[in-house]
């Protein structure tokens, strides 16, 4: 499915959608594609909002976590968005965790699924390799419980972004980042209500680092998906929006 891209002002996203607002951060290799049946689904209830994090457009000094959650703070500002369902994928659920501890108040829900901010598996030593397209298909496959989830059209797009001698720059600088940024002994802070939404199989933020979540967020519930890997809502869809759902219902049953 094709959506609209809005721009206003350095400002790129998607708005789908009536309601509540449910916010989706996408993470370091993440695009619109990655939450195609969430939108979908929650779009029909919601006003479901995806900005495009500029993960190569700022510049190296603000290459960072905390670089994309100012320019996160600055969105939500420019379109006065409140009472916000946050949810956020692998680095985006780190730069919402980052958000909601320092603008709390406009967030009414968190959602994190393969969350990195307590523990991540990074791409190994040797990433990225330049030009070597089989290794960049295995390491994208590594994302996934099946790896054929791993498409040409995913594996072409990441192999783009690592033969580019700039963007690998700032691939480099945001998971570094990310590594430095530990949030462990900020996480007994938020308030709000918070759900964990973990594969499995996820190699690259365990199972562990979810239990961990858990036992750090006061007000949060866990749950675990079977032959899932990093990145639930693309993976395993409608397991992933049931759970989605049945959260979402009761927050705004709380109104």
């Amino acid at each position: 499915m094709t959506y609209e891209i809005k721009e206003i002002d350095k400002f790129k996203f998607l708005e789908e959608g009536e309601g509540e607002t449910l916010l989706l951060l996408h993470g370091l290799f993440g695009a619109m594609s990655n939450f195609e049946h969430l939108i979908n689904h929650f779009s029909k209830k919601f006003k479901v909002v995806v900005p495009i994090l500029p993960l190569f457009d700022l510049d190296i000094f603000h290459t960072s976590v905390g670089g994309l959650e100012k320019h996160v703070q600055k969105f939500i500002e420019l379109r006065g968005y409140q009472n916000i369902h946050l949810l956020g994928n692998s680095l985006g659920g780190h730069v919402g965790l980052v958000h909601v501890l320092k603008h709390p108040e406009n967030i009414k829900s968190l959602i994190l699924t393969g969350s990195s901010g307590l523990f991540e598996n990074g791409m190994g030593d040797s990433y990225p390799k330049r030009g070597d397209y089989e290794y960049i298909r295995n390491k994208t496959a590594y994302t996934f419980y099946d790896p054929e989830m791993a498409t040409k059209e995913l594996v072409d797009e990441v192999f783009e972004i690592t033969n580019n001698r700039l963007k690998v720059i700032k691939i480099i600088a945001l998971a570094k980042s990310a590594i430095r940024n530990n949030l462990g002994d900020e996480l007994n802070q938020i308030k709000q209500p918070t759900l964990l939404i973990w594969g499995n199989n996820d190699n690259v933020t365990p199972p562990f680092v979810g239990k961990e979540f858990n036992k750090l967020i006061p007000n949060s519930e866990l749950h675990f998906i079977d032959k899932c890997g990093h990145a639930p809502m693309m993976e395993v869809p409608h397991e992933f929006n049931d759970i989605l759902d049945a959260f979402l219902q009761k927050q705004v049953a709380n109104n």
